[in-house]
This record gives C-alpha cells, sequence and structure tokens, in this order.
C-alpha cells in the first residue's frame, strides 16, 4: 500500500512538472510579445514549480525507503525536509517578483503597456493551477505527504500570481500602466506569507510536536474502549514527519497473569495501529494498578 501511495505521488507530480514547463514557455514567450513585466515574472514563477515538484518527487522515493540499521525509526522526516525546501524556494520567488515590480515603479516612464495576449495567458494560467491545486491538495490528503501539499500550496501561490497579472495588465491597458508592476508586487507579497507558513508547518513536524489535540483524545477513547484498561496513567504522542507516534501507560489488575497481559497490550496496540493510519507505532507500558 505504501509504495502504491508513492507510486500515486510521483505520477501526480510528474504531470505537474509537464504542465508548469508549458506554461513557463506559453508565459515567458507571450511575456515578451506583450511586453508585460507581470506575465514575465509569472513565468519564472512557473519554472520555480518545475523545480520544486522535482523535490517533491525526490522526497517521496527518500521518504518511502523502509528503515534500516542506520535509520530505524524510518525516513519520513524528509518529507518535512523537502517541504523546508521549498519554502526556501517560495520565499526566493516571491521575493523576486516584488524586486522587479519595485524596480519597474521607479522606472514607471519606461512601462510599455501590455499586449491583449497577455490577458489571455494569464486567464489560461489561472484556471490551469487552480485545477492542479486541487488535484494536488486532494492527492496529498489522501497520501498525508506534506511535501505534496506544500508543492500544491506553490500551485495556489502562482494562480494568485496569474490573478495579479491579469489585474496589472487590465489597468495597464486602461491607461493606469503602473498597475502592472504594483500588482507584481502585491503577488510578492501572497506568495512570501504562503511560504512562511509552510515553513513553520514543516519545522513543527520536525522536531517532535504532539499530534493534534483531536487526535489524541480519539487514541485515548480508543485504548480506553477495552474494558481491561482501569486508567491511563501517562500519555504521549509526537510527530515523525508525516506519521505518530505514540507512548502511553496503562494500568491494569495486578493479579492478572503475564499472558493475559501482554494479550491485551497486542490487542489495543494492534487497533490503535488499524483504526488510524498516521500512527507510525504504539509503545505501551503497562503498570499493576493499586
Amino acid at each position: 500500500m505504501k509504495n502504491l501511495f508513492k507510486n500515486i505521488g510521483i505520477r501526480v507530480s510528474l504531470i505537474t512538472i509537464l504542465i508548469n514547463f508549458l506554461l513557463f514557455l506559453l508565459k515567458l514567450v507571450f511575456g515578451f510579445i506583450s511586453h508585460s513585466h507581470a506575465i514575465i515574472s509569472d513565468a519564472f514563477h512557473s519554472l520555480s514549480d518545475v523545480i520544486t515538484t522535482v523535490a517533491v518527487i525526490i522526497g517521496l522515493i527518500l521518504s518511502s525507503k523502509e528503515a534500516d540499521e542506520r535509520h530505524p525509526y524510518g525516513h519520513e522526516k524528509i518529507e518535512s525536509l523537502v517541504a523546508i525546501i521549498l519554502s526556501f524556494v517560495l520565499f526566493l520567488s516571491g521575493i523576486s517578483i516584488g524586486f522587479i515590480g519595485i524596480k519597474d515603479i521607479f522606472n514607471a516612464q519606461n512601462i510599455i503597456v501590455p499586449g491583449v495576449s497577455a490577458l489571455i495567458v494569464a486567464v489560461i494560467s489561472i484556471i490551469t493551477k487552480e485545477v492542479m491545486f486541487h488535484y494536488t491538495m486532494s492527492v496529498a490528503k489522501k497520501i498525508s505527504s506534506t511535501s505534496m501539499e506544500a508543492d500544491a500550496w506553490h500551485h495556489r501561490s502562482d494562480a494568485l500570481s496569474s490573478i495579479g497579472s491579469f489585474i496589472g495588465v487590465f489597468l495597464a491597458r486602461l491607461g493606469f500602466p503602473i498597475f502592472d508592476p504594483i500588482c507584481s508586487i502585491l503577488i510578492c507579497v501572497l506568495i512570501i506569507k504562503c511560504a512562511i507558513e509552510i515553513f513553520i508547518d514543516a519545522t513543527n513536524r520536525m522536531i517532535d510536536t504532539a499530534c493534534d489535540d483531536e487526535l489524541n483524545k480519539e487514541i485515548i477513547d480508543t485504548i480506553l474502549d477495552d474494558k481491561n484498561v482501569i486508567k491511563i496513567n501517562d500519555f504521549k504522542t509526537r510527530m515523525f514527519g508525516d506519521k505518530c507516534y505514540i507512548d502511553v501507560e496503562i494500568a491494569l489488575d495486578g493479579n492478572k497473569p503475564l499472558k493475559d497481559v501482554n494479550s491485551i497490550v497486542v490487542n489495543i496496540h494492534n487497533n490503535v495501529e488499524e483504526k488510524f493510519k498516521k500512527v507510525k507505532h504504539c509503545n505501551i507500558h503497562v503498570i499493576p494498578f493499586e
């Protein structure tokens, strides 16, 4: 099943690489033809999508490797590492777009009114990237991939970038050419915000942050569903990349035979790991109830 999920992710990523590269060529060519700095900036944003999606594929392949002697807990954190790298690429994309916009504002007298083809390219990009966002995000949720989620948001940022480009070109053609670079700067702010959010989420996964409260409660309720469990003395969870590790201390009747205790522990362990797919391992410690 794990290899199936990995293959789905790789297939989606290869499709997005092809589409993004075609969009890059389309925007670059018509950006120069129509003299639109916003569209040209948008083109290089699409090129950055190609680079980040290649990184996603690398992350999917490496993180799906089985645990080994050097990495007994597996390689899931590689996904979060890739997401962090993507956040930096996204951040730099936003900075570069904003820099070009500021430069054009200070050279407003040299701004050429973009041609109508720039509007058409922007609309094509908006529709394409929004579809790619929803498609990639749905697969990312299905296979619990943080790097694919980051890549999906990269698609959304590109759609926002194209919306900004469209508005800038449209206003420029109405007689306000300064709005072409102004919209580039607004695009920059949106992209940087998205990059920061991805960075924070991926970093939290790298430093063994606890699982969310709702998931913790559901796991505790599942453990307590076993009538042999008198109480839970200690309960800890930690995220390891996209997976969750559990350490729980339960109190059982101290008069139960060791064989029965072992059977109870195995049953709880299997129930938790089967019910919650994000749980990679549930470590149970037993103490006698007094």
